[in-house]
């Protein structure tokens, strides 16, 4: 799982993609809550603003 900005997003998928083979899901953090979990506000890779999670 990868919380990141919009910058990379492309990174994110990459990564996940070179360590489960597989195709991950991308979520739009503004746009989807969580009833249990609050999402880092910064990017796992800078400092932005976390945009997207990648599972």
């Amino acid at each position: 799982m990868y919380v990141v900005c919009k910058e990379h997003v492309e990174l994110a998928i990459d990564m996940f993609v070179d360590e489960y083979e597989d195709a991950p899901d991308v979520v739009d953090l503004k746009e989807t809550k969580f009833s249990d979990w609050d999402p880092p506000v910064k990017c796992t890779e800078c400092e932005k603003k976390a945009e997207f999670l990648v599972v």
